[in-house]
């Protein structure tokens, strides 16, 4: 049984969120926590108010990113400081359904592998944000949960709960965003791992600037939807080709 919930929060100028972010932490998540904030450059605006609450706070830790600039590289530094245990990937910007992460853990220790927080299941909502966007990550999340059996079904939401023994398992190959998130919930199913959904909320930021980049990171996202979608018609053929041998 897991005792404790290593939050990753990657984070870029976020001086008007993170204050509030730290105090729906605090009041949302009861099971015990640790927070790692992750940073790229040294004049980020949000360091000195992290600083500010390290000195009241023994459950948060500041950190630079140690694999260059960017949301997946800070990522990737934040599952680095987790030696074991449950690991979370929150936004700073407070757009991530925080009143469910306990809910999350749960199912965490009933034995998952990811519990994955889901926009598009049955009590599940997106709240704001650019219609596009919004159109095409629907579609994406529902097409891959009928047509790869991918058992979530909001593939391309950051919003999730791993074990860190399968984040472990996974070797990493996104280079853009957060496609990570996709690329790793995709490669646990085909190992095998356990995998299951919660309905989520989703609020589009009120302050700052998003810094999600569609464009740029759209075509990493169509590379791992395609990825799964061969990856399910290669295990069916081979069951197909199963079948026929063992009637033959």
């Amino acid at each position: 049984m897991y005792e404790i919930i290593n939050i990753i929060i990657p984070v870029y100028n976020e001086k008007e969120s993170i204050c509030k972010t730290f105090s729906e932490i605090e009041n949302k998540i009861k099971t015990p926590h640790k927070i790692f904030v992750v940073y790229d450059h040294d004049d980020d605006n949000t360091i000195p108010i992290i600083k500010d609450h390290i000195d009241r706070k023994n459950n948060l830790a500041l950190v630079k990113n140690k694999y260059g600039i960017g949301a997946l590289n800070a990522i990737k530094t934040g599952f680095d400081c987790v030696d074991e245990g449950a690991v979370l990937v929150i936004n700073a910007d407070l757009s991530d359904d925080l009143p469910i992460v306990d809910r999350m853990f749960g199912k965490i220790n009933e034995g998952y592998s990811i519990v994955c927080g889901s926009r598009y299941m049955k009590g599940g909502k997106q709240i704001g944000g650019p219609w596009f966007k919004n159109r095409l990550s629907r579609l994406a999340g529902i097409t891959l949960y009928h047509l790869a059996g991918l058992p979530t079904h909001d593939a391309t939401n950051s919003f999730k709960m791993y074990t860190k023994k399968t984040l472990n398992s996974i070797v990493i190959e996104s280079n853009g965003g957060f496609e990570l998130g996709m690329e790793i919930v995709i490669k646990a199913f085909i190992k095998g791992c356990k995998i299951t959904e919660i309905p989520s909320l989703w609020y589009d930021r009120t302050g700052g600037e998003s810094k999600f980049k569609m464009w740029e990171w759209m075509p990493k996202y169509i590379y791992w939807y395609l990825f799964a979608i061969f990856k399910n018609v290669k295990r069916k053929a081979f069951k197909i080709n199963k079948i026929n041998e063992d009637r033959n």
